[in-house]
């Protein structure tokens, strides 16, 4: 059981997390951090990714949160968050969600579709303050 949380070290990623944390810390279970990379990324973007999650780590820890960092090399996000949430049982999935054009609100992102569709437990998006 965990909370579920996709990352990427954006404003809408570190919103993301911190929901993620308050959640977890409401429900006394570890959060689950998912970052998904694809599997043609270049040596330098992936050594940036693995230092972000390294200061991740950092931070969780500092808190006192429990918790686990995943880089899956698989590519998709949503099936990485969606299979990760199976496999541990999720009670929760948190997603970061930007801001988009008025056009653009008329659609939501397929991987957030995806993932609002298909994940086994409910989902929370939220977005960047301001």
């Amino acid at each position: 059981m965990g909370i579920v949380v996709g990352y990427l070290a954006t404003p809408e990623g570190h919103a993301a997390l911190d929901a993620a944390v308050a959640e977890a810390r409401r429900r006394s279970v570890p959060v689950v951090v998912v970052l998904s990379v694809r599997r043609d990324e270049t040596p330098e973007r992936r050594a940036e990714v693995e230092q972000a999650l390294g200061e991740v780590r950092d931070d969780l820890t500092a808190q006192g949160v429990e918790h686990d960092v995943r880089l899956l090399d698989g590519g998709d996000v949503a099936d990485d968050l969606i299979s990760t949430a199976e496999e541990v049982g999720a009670q929760l999935v948190v997603l970061g969600l930007r801001r988009r054009s008025p056009v653009g609100k008329l659609i939501l992102g397929s991987n957030a579709q995806r993932v609002l569709f298909d994940a086994p437990c409910p989902v929370l998006t939220v977005k960047p303050a301001g």
